[in-house]
């Protein structure tokens, strides 16, 4: 899962932010990942490339929602001041939104998944539940 402040959701939903810069300690996704971003659905990882801060260009700017390099960078410092002390490594992450049809199709597929693990619980339960009572009638 891949978290985006609110103002980013917009934008991703609409296909202008295709892109995250994030500071890690070690790389959290991969290419061809599949992700979620919490109001604006699954994505996939395009690439992840390890990068260095100063050399961020207007085009990864763009990408990112931002209007030039500076502006991406000025934000950077603000979210992760913490992390720049410690001297996390800086990910470039490209994703792509999944279409409407696969979005929806990823949603059915998770809730039948819930609904089968929700019957395996209680088939469970059901069966500690007999067995307690074989024991108690012994």
């Amino acid at each position: 899962m891949l978290l985006f402040k609110k103002k980013f959701i917009e934008p991703i939903l609409l296909g202008e932010k295709t892109q995250t810069i994030r500071l890690w300690r070690r790389c959290r996704v991969r290419v061809g990942q599949r992700s979620y971003i919490p109001g604006a659905g699954y994505i996939m990882i395009d690439s992840v490339d390890l990068i260095c801060l100063e050399e961020l260009t207007d085009t990864d700017a763009r990408l990112d929602g931002f209007p030039d390099a500076a502006a991406l960078q000025a934000e950077i410092q603000t979210l992760y001041e913490e992390e720049l002390f410690q001297g996390f490594q800086a990910f470039r992450v490209r994703f792509t939104r999944l279409p409407e049809e696969e979005q929806q199709r990823i949603k059915m597929e998770r809730k039948k998944q819930k609904e089968l693990l929700l019957e395996k619980n209680r088939t469970d339960q059901y069966e500690k539940t007999m067995k307690k009572l074989r024991d108690i009638a012994r």
